[in-house]
């Protein structure tokens, strides 16, 4: 991001110029008038802009001036007074010319807009698409839903500092408590085949401090201390964006918290109808897991995703169904329920979980290959 323009800047160079030119001017018509022939002066030359080397000096010109002795020392203090105020006037001129003086950079607030695109490989879908090249059958079906929560977004400095977005805005898909914030991204309109909501929130908007940001890294998931909560609550109670009224189909059993994933594909003319990819914590225990009081969960299973090279101002992030899906067929259901919904024992799950950086039996992220391959960074 780069800084803006220090209109302040150009002003006192022009300012500063304009004084030296002035000045020098002014020295010519004193020696003028004061029956004194002076030889044309040549310009003031400063050192190059850059590191200044020891010997760089400022060079101001010889005058030859013939003057009568008893002016000597008159008009000797007056060349030494106006030469010493050109060379500082011009010295502020060329500060400026040469980005000194006041930083130009702005250290405010910097807005940013992370946006998501669902795609099938490289095309764009909606809910009205059909998408082809499902899994390992190249199968062919449509969107039934395509929502995700994302938590805790951070811009990755070159030197390699994480600093948090702070969220713009407390909404219908965007929270923050404590140092967690969360948003849900909903790229389904209720068109079609998808059976989602009306609305949609294809963005993250907030704000990061001015700095060179080169990387992103973002959760999914929904983090614990909000994942365990009454999901029927009034949203007063219960933020909206994790609130089952508002958005419904999100959430599982108190215990089990909310979806972190609700991405289905469809067609009726399959074994198995819809492919299901359901990610959620499991294993949770607590005090009263029948009443959302959860202390922990065995699996965890919320994804830690790494955009190395993201520049939110020219990039989105591509949400590929068809690389989350690649390595199942879509159209049978080999055991329990259809596709995966995050089961340890669960013969879709897998594949699913390789392409969400995740290992299947630990819940945690994969300290090895393969990477995740369900978000990618592509030009707007």
């Amino acid at each position: 991001m780069k800084p803006a323009v220090d209109h302040a800047s150009r002003i006192r160079w022009f300012v500063a110029a304009h004084v030296a030119a002035v000045l020098v001017i002014f020295q010519l018509a004193v020696s003028l008038g004061s029956g004194l022939a002076a030889e044309p002066m040549p310009p003031l030359t400063p050192p190059p802009c850059g590191p200044t080397p020891a010997h760089s000096v400022w060079r101001w010109p010889s005058l030859h001036i013939p003057t009568p002795p008893k002016t000597i020392k008159r008009i000797d203090d007056m060349n030494k007074t106006l030469m010493l105020s050109g060379l500082a006037a011009a010295s502020l001129a060329a500060l400026s010319a040469c980005g000194g003086g006041d930083s130009t950079e702005d250290t405010g607030p910097k807005a940013v807009r992370v946006e998501f695109a669902a795609v099938a490989g490289d095309t764009p879908i909606t809910c009205a698409s059909t998408l082809s090249g499902l899994g390992t059958t190249s199968a062919s079906g449509t969107l039934a839903d395509m929502r995700f929560y994302i938590a805790n977004v951070k811009l990755v400095t070159r030197s390699g500092s994480e600093v948090p977005l702070v969220l713009s805005t407390e909404d219908n898909y965007n929270t923050t408590k404590g140092s967690d914030t969360l948003t849900l991204i909903d790229l389904e309109d209720k068109t079609g085949t998808c059976a989602g909501t009306t609305e949609m929130n294809a963005s993250i908007k907030g704000t990061v401090p001015a700095g060179d940001y080169v990387g992103m890294k973002m959760t999914l998931g929904v983090p614990l201390a909000l994942n365990h909560t009454d999901q029927t609550a009034a949203t007063t109670v219960t933020p909206a964006v994790i609130n089952n009224a508002v958005h419904p189909g999100m959430a599982w059993s108190w215990a089990g918290g909310r979806k972190f994933t609700k991405i289905e594909v469809t067609n009726a003319s399959w074994t198995a109808p819809t492919f299901f990819t359901h990610l959620g914590s499991t294993g949770c225990t607590g005090t009263n897991p029948a009443a959302g009081q959860v202390d922990t969960c065995a699996r965890p299973d919320r994804p830690v995703i790494t955009l190395a090279s993201f520049n939110p101002d020219s990039q989105k992030v591509a949400v590929d169904v068809k690389a989350l899906l690649a390595g199942n067929n879509v159209t049978v259901n080999g055991a329990g329920p259809g596709g995966c919904m995050s089961g340890s024992t669960d013969p879709e799950c897998p594949a699913v979980f390789n392409a969400l950086g995740l290992d299947l039996i630990t819940g945690t992220q994969l300290a090895t290959t393969p990477t995740q391959t369900l978000f990618r960074a592509v030009s707007k």
